[in-house]
């Protein structure tokens, strides 16, 4: 099953001019437990999807919220010469696809 399809919240924006944060949300309890004990969202996940070392991921499950968060340093600065997306909204296409084995 693609995340897309279970997660109602994948989303990225800017944590300032020089960090991207990610944000994946689930609707209840039991999706977000199922989800996290596959342990398919980490750091690694992100370093693959994104070519970032993992040693500059900062990754966090947030239970009484249902969700995972990642940040990352942006590989362009925002709004530096070369920046595609200025407000970080659209980078995290990548994680939408990732399969979850439920």
């Amino acid at each position: 099953m693609k995340l897309y399809e279970i997660a109602p919240v994948i989303r990225s924006k800017n944590a300032g001019p020089f960090f991207l944060t990610f944000d994946v949300i689930f609707s209840d309890k039991e999706t977000y437990e199922k989800v996290k004990s596959t342990g398919i969202l980490n750091k690694k996940l992100m370093s693959d999807l994104y070519n970032v070392p993992i040693k500059n991921i900062r990754f966090y499950d947030f239970s009484p919220a249902f969700a995972f968060k990642w940040t990352i340093p942006r590989p362009i600065f925002s709004g530096d010469v070369g920046d595609s997306d200025i407000y970080g909204a659209q980078q995290h296409a990548h994680l939408m696809n990732v399969e979850i084995p439920l």
